[in-house]
C-alpha cells in the first residue's frame, strides 16, 4: 500500500497502513530514522527527557517515573511499547491516553517526513515518531520514553536524554541483541549518553559492557544495592528509599519495588524538583496492567503476568510466594499458559513446574505462536489439560476451579489479550 490514508481517515486505517509501508516489522538501525526525525525537529526536545532500557521492568518504571511527574505537576509525555488492549495505551499526556485524532495528525507529519526524505519506515519506528511529534506539538515539560528492544540501535535512541535508566539485563531477544548478556548489556548501554546520570536496577552484578560505556561518556553511574537500596517493612504498607544524604519513607503501591525503586533513584538524580508528596502520589496512583495484576472474577482470584522470558518469571514467581504466603487459603494454583515460539519455553516451564498445579494450555492466534507440541513437550510430566484456544482454556479455569485454588494467567502478553477479550465479551 503506498497511498497514504488521509487525516480523515480512522486509526486502524493509519496503522495497517504503516504494517505495510517497510519490508520488515523490526528493523534495527537508525539510518533510515535519523533523518526524518530531524526533519521532525525531535531529536533535540527543549523538554527533559528520561529513557529507559532494560530486559524487564521497563514498563513498570517508565509507569512510575510519568505519575510521580504528573503529580508534581509537570505536562509529562509517556511513551510505552508494546499495548495491551488498545494502540492507544503507547501514547499518554499528563497519564490519559491520547485520542484517534492526535495519533493520526502525527501520523501524517511522519508520513510527509518519511516521504520528503525518501525513506521507509517500520511500525515501530512510525509510531514511534508519531509518538515524539505530540509531546513536541503539545510542549510537554518531560518525556518518559521506553526502549523497545535493546537501545543502541532501537528507533527511541534519536532523542537524546538527560537521563539514562536500565532496569536489568537477561537473557530475550537474541537473534536481535545476541546471546550472553554482555552482548545484551552493550547495546542497553547504547542510551548512554556524555555526562548523564545513569542508573542501573537490576539485580546482578552491572555489566561490563555498562561500566566501560559510562566510563567512556564520563557518566555518573549509580546501581542498586550499590548506591540506592529499598527495604520493605513489615507491615507491607510502607518502604524505605535509601541514598547517600537522603532517607524516605513511601508508600508500597502495586508495582515491584525494584522499579518503583529505581524510578525514585532516576527522579532524584534528574535536575527536575520533585518533593516527597508527588513522589509518595505518583507511586500509588502507577498501575500497569498485567504486571501481577490481582483480580477477582466471578469470585475467582486471578493473577495476570505478563512475564515471558526466565527473568521475567523469576520475578513473578517471587511476588507469588509472598502474595500464597500472606493469603493462606490457596493451596493450589491452576495456570492458563501459552508463549512464543521465539521465546525459552523450556527455562520459563522449569521455573513454574514445582508451583503449578495444573496446566490449561492452548496455542496463540499470532504469527509467532508456539504450537500446541512444543507445549507439551515442555511440559512432559506435568498435569496437562489442552484447548483449541486460550479463551475456552480461561473459561474452563472460571468454571472449574475451587475456592482454595488460584488462577495464573501467564506466558505472554498476547495469552493476558485473549483472557482480557474474552472478558470484554462476556459484559
Amino acid at each position: 500500500m503506498n497511498t497514504a490514508p488521509l487525516a480523515t481517515d480512522l486509526l486502524d486505517t493509519w496503522l495497517d497502513y504503516w504494517s505495510h509501508v517497510h519490508v520488515t516489522g523490526i528493523d534495527l538501525g537508525l539510518e533510515r530514522v535519523i533523518p526524518v526525525a530531524e526533519k521532525l525537529g525531535v531529536i533535540n526536545p527543549e523538554a527533559k527527557v528520561l529513557t529507559v532500557a532494560g530486559t524487564n521492568g521497563k514498563g513498570s518504571t517508565t509507569t512510575t517515573l510519568a505519575a510521580i511527574l504528573n503529580a508534581q505537576g509537570f505536562k509529562v509525555g509517556l511513551y510505552q511499547s508494546p499495548h495491551v488492549y488498545h494502540f492507544n495505551e503507547r501514547v499518554k499526556l499528563r497519564g490519559v491516553e491520547v485520542e484517534d485524532q492526535l495519533l493520526i495528525d502525527a501520523f501524517v507529519e511522519v508520513d510527509r517526513a518519511r516521504r520528503e526524505c525518501d525513506l521507509s519506515l517500520s511500525f515501530f519506528e512510525a509510531t514511534t515518531l508519531a509518538a515524539f511529534v505530540i509531546f513536541k506539538n503539545e510542549l510537554c515539560d518531560v518525556w518518559v520514553l521506553e526502549v523497545g528492544l535493546g537501545g543502541r540501535l532501537d528507533v527511541v535512541n534519536v532523542v537524546k536524554p538527560d537521563v539514562a535508566v536500565i532496569t536489568n539485563i537477561g537473557l530475550d531477544h537474541t537473534d536481535w541483541l545476541g546471546d550472553t548478556i554482555e552482548k545484551i548489556a552493550f547495546e542497553k548501554a547504547g542510551i548512554i549518553r556524555p555526562n548523564i546520570p545513569v542508573i542501573f536496577g537490576g539485580q546482578q552484578d552491572i555489566p561490563q559492557a555498562i561500566l566501560d560505556k559510562t566510563a567512556e561518556c564520563n557518566a555518573p553511574l549509580y546501581a542498586i544495592n550499590r548506591d540506592y537500596f529499598y527495604e520493605a517493612f513489615e507491615d507491607g504498607k510502607t518502604w524505605a528509599f535509601a541514598s547517600s544524604g537522603t532517607t524516605l519513607k513511601l508508600p508500597t503501591g502495586s508495582l515491584a519495588l525494584d522499579n518503583i525503586s529505581t524510578a525514585v533513584a532516576a527522579i532524584l538524580l534528574s535536575v527536575l524538583e520533585v518533593n516527597q508528596t508527588a513522589i509518595a502520589e505518583g507511586i500509588q496512583a502507577a498501575k500497569l496492567p498485567g504486571r501481577f495484576e490481582v483480580r477477582e472474577i466471578q469470585n475467582k482470584t486471578v493473577i495476570f503476568d505478563a512475564g515471558h522470558n526466565p527473568h521475567g518469571v523469576e520475578f513473578l514467581l517471587k511476588q507469588l510466594r509472598n502474595y500464597l504466603n500472606y493469603k493462606k487459603k490457596y493451596k493450589e494454583v491452576i495456570c492458563v499458559f501459552s508463549m512464543l515460539a521465539d521465546k525459552d519455553i523450556n527455562s520459563v516451564v522449569k521455573l513454574l513446574k514445582d508451583t503449578v498445579h495444573l496446566w490449561k494450555i492452548a496455542p496463540l492466534s499470532v504469527p509467532r505462536a508456539a504450537e500446541v507440541t512444543l507445549l507439551t513437550d515442555a511440559l512432559q510430566g506435568e498435569l496437562i489439560e489442552q484447548f483449541d484456544n486460550v479463551k475456552l482454556a480461561f473459561k474452563s479455569a472460571l468454571d472449574e476451579t475451587e475456592n482454595n485454588q488460584l488462577i495464573l494467567v501467564c506466558g505472554s502478553f498476547h495469552t493476558l489479550e485473549a483472557v482480557w477479550e474474552y472478558l470484554e465479551e462476556c459484559q
